[in-house]
């Protein structure tokens, strides 16, 4: 058969197939947000947004007199901000070729690059996630360590429908040494053969290079409440978030975004039945800030989730109390791997169709399974080579931070 020139619409069509192929955290999120951008016939510019309601809780009444309750409904934006790009150049003679060659050659390497890029920005949503079991810096080795992610999910009243776990190698290959010594065969065939973990405890489990190092802040000393605090519902439910008032640092320590910590008798509770859990609520800093040892101020703290201690939406067994200690996990200054399991609906990753530029002539867009793609081509007369452009544009978003878990080894 005989080679026909490639366009621009050929590419893309190649491009956005082998992308939708490269992620692996593009597959596992919830993806429903393309359709509220609605369709623009030209594209979509970097910066475009949508507002997204958080769901509502309620509380049941005891006997018939009616208690109407308030939908008190949060909000949240969600903006396509990130474009991002590979671009590579083709030879007349290499454009006769055919695009499964070509694909396999030059695109499919690009697309995985770009693959990588979008996964590595869904898995940096973990800085938003409070819930971090295990001890940091130990290996994920048994089932007893994997299990301990699905039961916080499970305390958290979370679905137990569409759930992933994405490991770093290391921990992949802790979890497959365990599999091996299992007496079920198959599981244990795979496991050594196949380098495969498969579902585990209803978690769908995969394995990626891309997932985050977080490292902790210096901070340093005796940390403590200052002040009893708490907020509502009310006050917090379009941010996620409330300040916290501390004191008793080391002199000028730091605390890092993504950071995670518990106060003393600050317990977490189950969000249906608001009864007290077994372990202490754990909360996150959500901006960076350093903590300065003083007499007479106070470092302030802007964490998540805020401390409700009544209500539909109580999260806490009891306010901060003052001088409560404050406990953050990890050693200062030290990397961990952040592997995280989750319910689909805790992140989402949104692409869109990149505006098509009125300048260009031949221009490329494609659409598949949720992913979109631009190509343009450049001629280089001067040397007879065609340089492509390739354009992504989308948003990652944490949804529900209650849904995932980071999760660490056990001692």
């Amino acid at each position: 058969m005989t080679n026909r020139t490639l366009t621009a619409d050929v590419v893309a069509k190649e491009a956005v197939q082998q992308l939708e192929n490269a992620c692996v955290m593009g597959g596992l999120v919830f993806r429903g947000y393309e359709e509220e951008f609605g369709k623009k016939v030209n594209g979509y510019e970097v910066g475009d947004t949508i507002s997204v309601k958080r769901p509502v809780d309620f509380t049941v009444r005891d006997g018939a007199v009616a208690v109407v309750q308030d939908a008190q409904e949060g909000k949240f934006s969600l903006a396509v901000d990130k474009r991002k790009g590979v671009d590579f150049k083709f030879t007349s003679q290499e454009l006769t070729l055919s695009i499964g060659e070509l694909g396999e050659r030059i695109i499919k390497p690009a697309m995985i690059q770009l693959g990588n890029q979008i996964d590595r920005d869904v898995h940096a949503l973990y800085k938003q996630a409070w819930n971090w079991v295990g001890t940091p810096g130990q290996t994920v080795n048994s089932f007893a360590d994997f299990a301990k992610a699905p039961e916080r999910l499970d305390l958290g009243a979370v679905a137990m429908d569409g759930r992933s776990g994405v490991l770093s190698p290391t921990d992949e290959y802790g979890m497959l040494g365990a599999q091996t010594a299992l007496y079920m065969q198959d599981v244990a065939k795979s496991a050594y053969r196949e380098a495969n973990l498969g579902r585990i405890a209803n978690v769908d489990t995969y394995s990626s290079q891309n997932v985050q190092t977080h490292t902790r802040g210096t901070a340093a000393g005796t940390p403590l409440v200052k002040g009893t605090q708490s907020t509502t519902w009310a006050a917090s439910r379009d941010t996620g978030t409330m300040t916290l008032d501390t004191d008793g640092w080391d002199t000028v320590t730091t605390l890092k975004e993504g950071d995670v910590f518990t106060i003393d008798a600050v317990f977490a509770v189950n969000p249906v039945t608001k009864a007290t859990l077994p372990h202490l609520q754990q909360f996150v800093v959500r901006s960076d800030v350093t903590a300065h040892a003083t007499t007479t101020s106070s470092t302030t703290l802007t964490i998540s989730p805020p401390i409700i201690t009544s209500g539909a939406y109580q999260n806490v067994s009891a306010a901060a109390l003052n001088d409560a200690t404050i406990t953050i996990m990890g050693t200062a200054s030290t990397g961990y791997a952040q592997n995280l399991v989750f319910r689909q609906n805790a992140m989402s990753l949104v692409m869109v169709p990149l505006v098509s530029p009125p300048g260009a002539v031949d221009v490329g867009r494609r659409s598949y399974k949720g992913y979109s793609v631009r190509i343009i081509p450049v001629y280089d007369g001067i040397n007879d080579h065609s340089m492509w452009r390739c354009d992504v544009l989308y948003g990652v978003k944490m949804l529900d931070p209650r849904q995932a878990v980071r999760l660490s080894g056990t001692a």
